[in-house]
């Protein structure tokens, strides 16, 4: 009977591997194949996880410049923006020569309770020394942060005063904002600056918003320089504030997925008022989609440098063991039916990294005039039909030229050296009192 048993067991998972095998298709065999092979047959002892690892990266880089694996920690760091919070200390820090130097105190967060200032010199964790030693940021990281009510023990040193002096500091939630300045410009003008488009912006920014037309706001400007995109429905939830009930805001389209429309409701706060959206060449994703809707109904005026060109729309698809991999499944399309992405050539992303220093280059980031684009990326908005491009980022109605100074060798090498900072933190020590 228990032979019979046993026998019965193992036809069943015969059947199912052989099941699992007919589904997965010839090129996956194959993988699996040569992974067992190496396993079984290596001379050597192989990490197998690391070739894996290795073997899914490469095929993603195949594919376009946004599809990508992410192993547990590269998951957790990616997510933390997006979702407004993280557990730790409440500081920023940069890391000058081998020292580690707090930069900002985040207000109300534990280490300001603790007395923490900015300019201050880590030299130990938690009776660990790390000064001296030139250790990554990812090292400083994991040795600052910690579950919510564990305590972190830093030592200090602190010009002014003698010797090191030890700080214990409960960590908690440390909030992640995503306007880093919201304020009236004049008696009739507001200006928002949004960072990002994470879980909690929508909220930071209706809350802006509402603050700003109770101080008499009748324009906005809206700040998206260097935002590099977030949450699509966080970026339509705030474009939904500026646009009537009805008007289509993004659509997304691929070969496995649908079309999607999403079009604006009737909650929106900023309906009529005078409207400039500032971006720039490091203006993605989301941000693309906001100036997109905006220019194309003529709700607005775009103003600044053409920005990133980030229009394919990735699905995070968890794998068993807590990894990760961002495959691009569809396209963004602004209202008029403008393609948002760049052009690229496959996962190629050493070409795709240069485009900015081509622009640069180009003279694209000094002159209007250098931007050309064919006529069959030409496009109508919707209501005053002003041409507008398609085929690689929102193109803006009034251009504002790159600051030359920032693109220096020299400012590259201060910035390089850390000179900028250590002036900072010098002016900083030399007027704590004040």
């Amino acid at each position: 009977m228990q032979n019979r048993l046993l026998s019965i067991i193992l036809l069943f998972f015969v059947i199912i591997s052989a099941h699992a095998q007919l589904r997965l298709g010839p090129e996956a065999i194959k993988l699996d194949r040569t992974i067992r092979l190496i396993e079984d047959l290596y001379v050597d002892d192989v990490n197998t996880e690391e070739i894996t690892e290795s073997a899914i990266r490469s095929m993603l880089r195949e594919l376009d410049p946004h599809s990508s694996y992410l192993n547990k920690e590269e998951v957790r760091e990616m997510n933390e923006p997006l979702q407004g919070n993280f557990d730790g200390i409440g500081i920023s820090f940069n890391m000058l020569t081998d020292t580690v130097y707090v930069m900002e105190v985040i207000s109300g967060g534990p280490s300001q309770k603790v007395g923490i200032m900015p300019g201050d010199k880590i030299i130990y964790v938690n009776d660990t020394l790390i000064a001296g030693l030139k250790m990554t940021n990812r090292d400083i990281i994991s040795k600052l942060r910690g579950k919510k009510g564990t305590t972190a023990k830093v030592k200090i040193l602190r010009k002014g005063v003698e010797g090191l002096t030890e700080f214990r500091i409960i960590r908690d939630k440390i909030p992640i904002y995503s306007i880093d300045a919201s304020y009236m410009v004049n008696n009739n003008t507001g200006y928002i600056r949004l960072s990002r488009f994470g879980i909690t912006s929508y909220k930071e920014f209706n809350q802006a918003l509402i603050k700003l037309k109770s101080s008499g706001m009748s324009n906005l400007i809206v700040d998206l320089t260097g935002n590099g995109g977030g949450i699509l429905s966080t970026s339509t939830d705030i474009t939904d504030e500026f646009l009537d009930k009805g008007k289509l805001m993004v659509y997304t389209e691929g070969k496995n997925q649908p079309r999607m429309t999403l079009n604006s409701t009737s909650k929106g706060e900023f309906k009529t008022g005078k409207l400039v959206v500032l971006v720039d060449e490091g203006s993605a994703s989301a941000s693309e989609i906001l100036s997109g809707a905006v220019q194309d109904w003529d709700r607005g005026i775009i103003v600044g440098r053409r920005t990133f060109g980030k229009g394919l729309v990735q699905r995070q698809l968890p794998l068993t063991d807590g990894t990760m991999i961002r495959l691009t499944v569809a396209r963004y399309y602004t209202p008029t039916g403008r393609g948002i992405q760049k052009p690229y050539n496959g996962g190629d992303l050493e070409a795709y990294n240069l485009d900015f220093m081509n622009r640069y280059n180009h003279g694209e980031m000094i002159n209007a005039d250098s931007i050309n684009f064919p006529d069959s990326l030409k496009h109508a908005t919707l209501i005053n039909k002003r041409t507008v491009y398609g085929g690689g980022g929102i193109m803006p109605d009034v251009f504002v030229p790159i600051d030359t100074t920032i693109g220096t060798s020299l400012h590259r090498q201060l910035l390089a050296k850390g000179v900028m900072n250590k002036l900072t933190i010098q002016e900083v020590d030399n007027n704590r009192k004040q």
